[in-house]
Parts: structure tokens; sequence; C-alpha cells
């Protein structure tokens, strides 16, 4: 991989970095920018008023001889028939230094084009050196083995790409990468399920050191493991553009946490990082608490669907506490429990930013929902709160809206208790709490029918 890479960076990158007006010895054999002259034309025969003659050879000062010897600046050939055989050589010859630089590009490309698999039409990739960077792209490639994408070289220059399931694989990956490094128009970036795993993942945080202008990726899915996610953690103590990055279903364990929460601790500019999906546990919770507290730049945080229970739920709810940037965090299909629940209350009760708890599926009880709810009389800042799906009964929805109903600075706009039953004493607590919130929404999973004896 770090030959590969390297041998991409010296070979395209650096005569991309340069400055325009100077080519490298890469970019002219890439373009055919000068081709060695043969020191003769070869010589053919042509007829001239009937006779049979042997065509004359061409010096490199441009005077003709003919095979006796006779050397001639204009001669019985003109130069217009020079050019006119010029142009039925095609490939063999050229007039002027602009013709044969041109014929020399086609030829590059003709001679790719015999010996390469691809499922692009090259035609737009048959001129000079162009800044949208399909020259580039197209020589990764080759490079690398792999198919170009004919699908990227369309829209490279758009400001937003989105290529899910193409497959691209760790080589098409850094093949990709070669080009954006330059790009200067793709703003967002979504590159989700296409098995690049940890090389690819690591040729896209290198890519990312250079670029300056893509401020959304999406990773997701890509099977990227430890070793993307510590080359993506190093990339973010350098970029300052990437706001949103999205590295949800990646197999990242316990081990990446370490990096992740020293690039969240120094990066104060990444806005939203999305972790779910993946096998972060207690310990991960419990580092990645810590980063939480110190972070100074976070929007929006996703560790939904991961195993952070005991000791991780509550150093995490101990760094919601402490932070003062967070608005919205999702902590669903975890395991908080009655402990997490507990510690998340009393972050609460200190925490004046977060706006949106996503703390559905997290096996929480009756007793735990009762004590989160001790946070809710005092909050003055969750508008939506999401706890569905989780073992709290009817009286622990009852509880969380008694909180709210006792709070009157509350702002709560939406409460998910999403497949949890309530009774009529909910029922009736909700329609008291309208008359104070009237535009509250409450989402439940149906009313308990009171069983009633029949009349005789």
């Amino acid at each position: 991989m770090v030959v590969g890479k390297k041998l991409a960076k010296e070979s395209l990158l650096a005569a991309v970095l340069e400055d325009d007006d100077v080519e490298t010895d890469s970019e002219r054999e890439l373009l055919g920018g000068t081709r060695s002259r043969p020191p003769s034309r070869p010589r053919k025969t042509f007829s001239r008023g009937g006779v049979d003659h042997q065509t004359v050879t061409r010096s490199g000062s441009g005077r003709y001889s003919n095979p006796e010897g006779m050397v001639s600046d204009g001669g019985e050939r003109k130069a217009e028939e020079w050019e006119e055989e010029d142009d039925e050589e095609g490939c063999e010859g050229g007039g002027g230094d602009g013709d044969r630089q041109e014929k020399g590009r086609e030829c590059v490309i003709a001679a790719a084009e015999e010996n390469y698999d691809t499922d692009l039409e090259l035609e737009d990739v048959r001129k000079t050196y162009d800044s949208t960077g399909q020259t580039w792209y197209v020589e990764a490639c080759r490079m690398f083995n792999v198919v170009p994408v004919s699908y990227f070289l369309r829209h490279m220059q758009d400001t937003e790409l989105a290529m899910m399931h193409h497959g691209l694989g760790p080589q098409g990956t850094k093949a990709l990468a070669v080009p954006l490094v330059t790009n200067t128009s793709l703003l967002k970036l979504n590159l989700r399920d296409n098995w690049m795993e940890g090389m690819g993942g690591a040729a896209m945080a290198e890519m990312l050191k250079e670029n300056c202008y893509i401020t959304e990726l999406d990773l997701g899915e890509n099977r990227l493991g430890e070793h993307g996610a510590l080359a993506l953690s190093s990339m973010l103590l350098e970029n300052t553009t990437l706001v949103s990055l999205n590295l949800s279903g990646n197999g990242l364990p316990d081990s990446t946490a370490q990096h992740l929460a020293q690039a969240l601790t120094s990066n104060n500019k990444l806005e939203t990082l999305d972790l779910s999906h993946n096998t972060m546990g207690d310990a991960a919770g419990e580092i990645l608490g810590h980063a939480i507290a110190e972070n100074t730049g976070m929007r929006s945080l996703s560790l939904a669907w991961n195993c952070i229970r005991g000791k991780g739920a509550v150093a995490l709810a101990k760094g919601l506490g402490a932070n003062i940037f967070l608005r919205t965090l999702d902590l669903s299909y975890n395991g908080l429990g009655k402990d997490g629940a507990v510690a998340l209350g009393h972050a609460l009760k200190d925490n004046n930013t977060l706006e949106e708890l996503n703390i559905s599926n997290n096996r929480i009880p009756p007793e735990g929902a009762i004590r989160f709810a001790m946070g809710l009389k005092v909050n003055k800042t969750i508008k939506v709160l999401n706890m569905g799906r989780n073992p709290i009964q009817s009286s622990g929805c009852y509880g969380l809206l008694k909180a709210i109903q006792d709070n009157l600075k509350s702002a709560m706009e939406s409460l998910d208790f999403s497949d949890i039953t309530v009774n009529q004493d909910f029922e009736d607590l909700y329609i008291a709490v309208m008359d104070v919130f009237p535009n509250i929404r409450i989402k439940h999973g149906g009313r308990i029918e009171t069983f009633r004896k029949p009349k005789a």
C-alpha cells in the first residue's frame, strides 16, 4: 500500500501541484507534449506527371533531399503536399509542433484503449491537460489496474457527488483519491458501501490532508476497521474544513476510541460525527466520554447500535453534562439500563445546550425512567426526547410527563414512547399537559383497555 501510494503521489500528484507553466517528465509522457523527432522521414513513392518518383526525405532543418543527394529548400515538393501526407499518415508523423503534440496525445490514448479494458468513452480525455483531473484519474486507474468509473468522470466537477454501492474496493478508492487531491468543485462526497477497507480509508485520509474544499464525507459501511479509523483520526488533527464525517457500519472496535478521542479533543471544526453500527463497548464509552467533555465544536454525535453500557454509559453521561456545544445525541440501541438513565438525568440538570436526545432501546426500567425524569424537571433546552421500546411501562411514561408538567420553562415539543402501552391515568395527564404546553406532541403504543365486567 505504501509503495503504491508513494508511486501515485510521485508520478501524478507532484505534477498537478507544481506550477502550471512547468511540465514534469511524467506529464510530458502522459500527454505526449514532446516527442522525439526522427532524423529523417521515411521514403515513399509518389507520382507526378505520370512518372513514379521516390519521396524525398526531410532533414531536421526543413530542407529536402532526393535519393541522388540533391538538396533544395523548396524543391518540387510543396509544403502543402507534406501537410496532406501528414494527414494521411496519422500517428506516424506530424506537421507543425502543435499538430504533432495533438496527434501524439491521440496516439497515447489510442494505444491505451487497445490494451486496456474500460467502460469509458475517452473522447473528453483526448485533450491537453485540464484542471478537471480526468486525465489523472484515468492514469491512476491504469496504475492501480482498475476500471475507471464513468459516472465519476461525468460528475467529478459537481458540488455534490454520491457514489454508493459502486464496489470500488481498496485499489479503486486509491485511484479515486488521486484527482480529488486538487479538486476544487466537490463539497459533499458520499462513498458509502464501497468495500474500501483500511487501505482505501487511508487513501481518503491522505487526500483530505491536502483537499481544503470537501466539507461533508460519508464513508459508512466500508469495512475500514482499526487501520482506516487510525488514518482518518490522524487526518482530523490536520484538516480544518471537514464539518461532517460518517463512519457508521465499519466494525470499529474499542481500540479505535483512543485515536478518535484525540481527534475530537483537538479538532474544533468537525460538527457532525456518526459512529453508529460499530462494535464499541464500555471501554470506548469511557474514553469518548472524556473527549465529549473537552470537545468545543461538535453539534451532533451518534453512537447508536453499539455495545455501550455500565461504566461506559455513565462516563458518556458525565461527558454530556460538561459539554456546552452538543445539540443532538443518539445513544439508541445500546445498553444504558438503570445506571445509564440515572447518570443522564444528572447530566440534564447541568447541560443547557442539548436539544435532541434518543435513548430508545436501552433496557431502561420504570425506576430508571423516573430517576431520569428528575433531570427533565429543571432542564430548559430539550425539545425532542425518544425513549421508545424501553420497558418503562405506563408508570415510567407517567413520571416523565409529570416532570415536564412541573417544569414551566420546559422546551419539550416531542415525546416518543413508541411500542409502550399507557393507561387511562397517562391519557388524563396528557390532556392536562396540553393546557400548559399546547404544542407538545406525544407518541405511544396505545392505551391499555381496562377490563370491565359486562352488565347483566
